[in-house]
């Protein structure tokens, strides 16, 4: 995260936040006090030991927030300065509530969010018929015939209430909202499920593999948004005593070419909203060869007469994840995460003329373009080996 200029003014910082204190220890979310505990440790305000200390020593939201403000203020003004700044970039609702002045005058430009879509609305863009002709029967595009495309399905899994109400993810639910409509508009028939614990997660990506759809379909797409950690999504039940987790690697064994042979050479799109903490590559699949088969594959070494042959295990994936391994990612309370909101944004702009690898770019593009430096979303375990197009509107 880039530094925060600090400049000295008759109005100091330190008294801003000794006036706001009590305000901030009782409104300040969870969300809110950690992103600012890492900006403050990036920025060199907090040392290594002293995060630890707030976030282990003070599981309580309230008692966190009241350790946070306290460390900072006793750091004197420049500290305070710069968790203004860093406040109003993260939380500007939020700045407002507390009474704090419009602007910070130690960086006014840079410290407000981002300007995204308020609400992830817009116009989904269709592609013309003309387009989508031009397109088939490529060698490097992947199959959309309109029969497949009709057939298409997605899952969308959001965790917004938990358990332990300290880890509600407020905002989320735009999230969802949005997200479904993105999906709907592109023709995806959306299996949708709420506030899951690990294993229901696990039980409902099973259950999806086996979708009566998938042998028609084109294409899938499954979305879950959640809190996380590296490899790992949180659900509903998840506490510190308390382990709650879905391995995002069961994604990939559900829907592979061993767990899914419906989606056998068809793509599937991955998108995880969440923060982040050698097997064999091939599996043998069986498929019943016409004479037509045969005759393609006479002479490949991999041929077998017994009815298999190899195929590689994870194939056609391509998942865009929220962040970069071992980093956060960010929320907006009321306007949902800064990745659904970019992914939701660049589709209805660019998803009628762009494969969703270009789509991908640009969604990580804007994230630089906007200057959001905290957070850069990152394509993970890429095996398509043609453009798939979501030729909405076809």
């Amino acid at each position: 995260m880039e530094a925060i200029a600090s400049v000295m003014y008759p109005i100091r910082f330190y008294w801003k936040l000794k006036k706001i204190r009590v305000k901030f220890v009782n409104s300040a979310n969870r969300d809110v006090i950690n992103q600012l505990l890492d900006g403050l440790f990036d920025d060199g305000v907090l040392n290594g030991g002293e995060k630890d200390s707030i976030l282990e020593g003070n599981p309580i939201t309230t008692d966190r927030a009241r350790a946070l403000i306290d460390t900072v203020m006793k750091k004197g003004d420049e500290a305070s300065n710069k968790m203004i700044a860093l406040l109003l970039s993260i939380d500007p609702t939020l700045y407002a509530t507390l009474g704090l002045p419009s602007e910070n005058p130690a960086q006014p430009a840079a410290a407000p969010e981002p300007q995204l879509e308020q609400d992830g609305s817009g116009t989904l863009i269709n592609s013309t018929e003309d387009f989508w002709k031009g397109k088939q029967g490529r060698r490097d595009t992947y199959p959309a015939a309109k029969g497949s495309m009709r057939h298409r399905v997605a899952l969308l899994i959001t965790n917004i209430k938990f358990t332990d109400m300290r880890l509600d993810r407020a905002g989320a639910d735009k999230d969802e909202e949005n997200m479904l409509k993105l999906l709907v508009a592109l023709g995806y028939e959306v299996v949708k499920h709420t506030n899951l614990t690990g294993k229901e997660i696990d039980a409902a990506v099973s259950k999806f593999s086996n979708h009566e759809k998938l042998k028609e379909t084109d294409s899938v797409v499954v979305v879950i948004m959640s809190h996380g950690i590296r490899g790992a999504i949180l659900g509903v039940d998840w506490k510190r005593d308390k382990s709650d987790e879905f391995s995002i690697d069961k994604i990939y064994n559900h829907l592979n070419s061993k767990g899914c042979p419906a989606l056998l050479d068809k793509p599937k799109i991955i998108l995880i909203q969440a923060c982040r903490g050698g097997k064999k590559g091939s599996v043998e699949f069986e498929v019943g060869l016409s004479s037509d088969d045969a005759s393609h594959y006479a002479g490949h070494e991999d041929f077998e007469e017994d009815g298999f042959r190899i195929v590689n295990k994870e194939k056609d994936f391509l998942a865009l994840l929220s962040s970069t391994p071992d980093t956060v990612s960010y929320r907006n309370t009321q306007l949902g995460s800064l990745l659904i909101r970019s992914f939701v944004a660049v589709s209805n702009a660019s998803a009628h003329v762009d494969h969703i690898e270009e789509l991908s770019r640009k969604v990580m593009q804007r994230f630089v373009d906007l200057n959001i430096t905290k957070q850069m979303p990152t394509k993970d375990r890429v095996t398509l080996t043609r453009h798939f197009y979501f030729f909405p509107g076809i």
